[in-house]
């Protein structure tokens, strides 16, 4: 009896034994399995993310280098509209200076007339005068401080000289911008010249030379700095 219970006990230990290994056995199969499947898992997923992330890059890379593109395009665009401005600012300052929209300083000649008890100043006297400074040069011309302009008009009109449509009076100060030895020049010819010639008539006149002369721009109607009739020619 006691030694069918050893046999039985070591019967059963060495099917509890054989169990046992059997269980450890699928135990670390099992465990093999799943740490082989994790990672593998796991490679597979950082690839897939490497290749999402790698795609992302790309599609913000090219969006940054297009981005890129047009701001220097925009730059350029900027710089040429910005370059293009300022000549048109040139421009228009050098029209306006022409047309005489601004004040302008320089050298030149200003000519005092005046009546005396035995002649006047006529409005001949003065356009003839204007016309003088023109063709010596002169790039800016007032008279009483009215800036003549291409539309001036100097005219007498019942015994009162207007210039811009405004009524002026002796004495009369001619002030010209130009090349100062060519005004002079032009005006003080021996005989021929305007003061001699003038003076000749019993005209009180006068001329000195200046190098700092101030010509107001031109503050008359504008009827007289508008086209009313003339059109651009297509």
């Amino acid at each position: 009896m006691n030694r069918e219970k050893i046999a039985m006990s070591i019967t059963i230990g060495l099917v509890c034994v054989l169990l046992i290994s059997i269980m450890f056995a699928q135990f670390k199969t099992v465990e093999q399995t799943d740490i082989t499947g994790i990672e593998t898992a796991r490679e597979e997923e950082l690839r897939e993310m490497l290749a999402s992330w790698k795609s992302k890059y790309e599609e913000v890379n090219q969006k940054v280098e297009e981005t890129t593109h047009k701001i220097d395009e925009y730059k350029d665009k900027a710089a040429s509209i910005e370059e293009t401005n300022n000549l048109l600012d040139k421009e228009l300052l050098q029209t306006d200076k022409l047309v005489g929209k601004t004040d302008v300083t320089g050298e030149g000649v200003i000519i005092s007339l005046t009546d005396n008890q035995d002649t006047q100043i006529e409005d001949t006297d003065l356009l003839k005068l204007v016309n003088e400074l023109k063709l010596a040069g002169a790039e800016a011309i007032s008279i009483n401080d009215k800036r003549i302009v291409n539309m001036s008009e100097i005219v007498n009109v019942n015994g009162t000289i207007l210039v811009n449509t405004e009524r002026i009076t002796s004495p009369y100060t001619v002030k010209a911008i130009g090349n100062q030895k060519y005004l002079s020049s032009a005006l003080s010819l021996k005989n021929s010249g305007y003061i001699d010639k003038y003076t000749s008539y019993g005209k009180t006149i006068s001329m000195s030379v200046e190098k700092n002369i101030k010509i107001l721009a031109y503050s008359g109607g504008k009827n007289l700095m508008e086209f009313r009739y003339a059109k651009e020619a297509k």
